[in-house]
């Protein structure tokens, strides 16, 4: 089993004609992802990809046309926002918005519209997600996935793919690895992809990836004291050595008044029962301590 990306996954890439849309969608059909549809306007009518994908002018088609369910978008900055509007419009679920440089501003009023609508989405700026062995939406490396049973959760991309890596080479396989982007307004928080790993029966442990800035980790740590109490949870938290004021990396690692240090959300998953890693590679160890075998 996996949450949001699987079996039942309808993809339509909105951006497939770009160069990045088409590189990283050629990488996710090949991973055997069920990618039915592209959007780029003026091109509808189109293939893409040795003509294994058909083109429309519009989401609202695509989803007419093949029933997609799940959109992808490799749009640049300026239009990403309405890419993910049209998608919603045209009743997609859950949107990934892999594009960065989105302005704070512009996502504040998208993100509300999405949650409205009773839509989900992942990013800005994220690296999407992967249910190895099953579907993999967005750049994250398919290659580096094992199947399996730890839920992964992330505000980093690069930090994601150097841990489930070192999780792979341990043994141990992943349910779903989850990139939720490290801007500072993003539509999915670490509490809420924890609660998709709740109800799943099929993730037994959960890894935690997070930075300093804002307070997403202390809420999801509170959280997952309450409800997953249970079950193995580690956790590794990047920044330790940031300045205060200064942005290191992504927007939303920052900080600012006090608030957003490393030492505080160490303190606060420490509390809430996570064990908290020096480096991404001391993960599997840490799990394996947590009494999690795989």
């Amino acid at each position: 089993m996996s949450i949001l990306i699987g079996r039942d996954t309808r993809l339509v890439v909105q951006g497939i004609t770009g160069r990045e849309g088409e590189f990283h969608s050629r990488a996710m059909l090949e991973y055997g992802t069920p990618l039915v549809a592209g959007v780029t306007p003026g091109k509808g009518g189109q293939s893409a990809l040795d003509g294994r994908v058909p083109v429309f002018n519009t989401v609202a088609e695509a989803v007419r046309e093949t029933g997609a369910n799940t959109s992808c978008i490799f749009v640049p900055a300026a239009g990403a926002p309405d890419a993910v509007l049209e998608s919603v419009a045209a009743g997609i679920t859950t949107i990934f918005c892999i594009t960065e440089g989105i302005p704070a501003l512009d996502m504040i009023p998208v993100v509300e519209e999405v949650r409205l609508a009773g839509a989900r989405l992942i990013g800005p700026n994220c690296p999407g997600a992967t249910s190895p062995g099953t579907a993999k939406v967005g750049i994250i490396p398919g290659s580096i996935h094992r199947e399996g049973r730890v839920g992964v959760v992330s505000r980093s991309g690069t930090l994601t793919y150097e841990a489930v890596q070192a999780m792979t080479d341990a043994g141990l396989g992943q349910s779903t690895c989850v990139g939720i982007g490290g801007d500072p307004i993003v539509g999915t928080q670490h509490i809420d992809v924890l609660k998709l790993f709740a109800a799943d029966p099929e993730t037994e442990a959960l890894v935690l990836i997070g930075e300093i800035g804002g307070t997403a980790e202390e809420e999801a740590a509170a959280w997952a004291a309450e409800h997953m109490a249970d079950i193995p949870k580690v956790a590794f938290i990047a920044g330790r050595t940031a300045p205060e004021g200064k942005r290191m990396g992504h927007a939303g690692a920052i900080i600012s008044g006090g608030k957003g240090t490393a030492a505080s959300k160490v303190t606060a998953l420490e509390a809430a029962g996570f064990r908290v890693a020096g480096s991404p590679t001391e993960l599997p160890a840490l799990l394996r301590d947590a009494g999690y075998r795989g």
